[in-house]
């Protein structure tokens, strides 16, 4: 079992040890590791210790939080991480950045891709937009078009950070 750490503000220290105290007293015996994280929650003024946990800070996705380090200060993406899921949603910030319901030729799709990133494989990416099924092209290779579809919550943060960084680095 991970274990999550909780962040626990007191404003008054002393009415949380009487409080403490007081339920300790009234024990027989010492209190087991949840009966205790229970009594510790009371004192401090909660319900119970589900509900300490329930007003703690959402944990940032581990996912997202890989996908912004691909990416420079600038906005540009540095490196290609090695999780399929993140790749995904690194790409997200390319397929943002094309235009919707429209046909694209290789090179559209290049000047987007090479604008960019900094690794130096365009190739790469536009491959990959494809197998992540974000943009089609035909069996020719000649027309590209970007798959329309609502992004997920994680891709969407992702493309407002990026896009932040790039608005702030000009």
């Amino acid at each position: 079992m991970t274990r999550d750490l909780i962040p626990l503000s007191i404003k008054v220290v002393s009415l949380f040890t009487k409080a403490l105290r007081a339920d300790l007293l009234a024990r027989d015996t010492i209190p087991g590791h949840a009966t205790l994280l229970s009594m510790v929650s009371k004192a401090a003024g909660f319900d119970n210790h589900q509900h300490l946990k329930a007003t703690a800070p959402a944990k940032p996705d581990p996912k997202l939080t890989k996908a912004l380090r691909a990416f420079d200060q600038n906005g540009i993406m540095a490196h290609w991480p090695k999780q399929t899921t993140v790749q995904g949603l690194c790409l997200a910030v390319f397929w943002a950045q094309l235009p919707a319901n429209t046909d694209l030729s290789e090179k559209d799709i290049n000047t987007v891709l090479i604008g960019g990133h900094s690794f130096g494989d365009h190739p790469l990416l536009r491959r990959s937009l494809i197998d992540h099924r974000l943009v089609t092209r035909t069996i020719d290779g000649r027309i590209y078009r970007r798959v329309e579809r609502a992004p997920t919550d994680g891709a969407t943060t992702l493309i407002a950070d990026i896009k932040q960084r790039r608005a702030t680095a000009l």
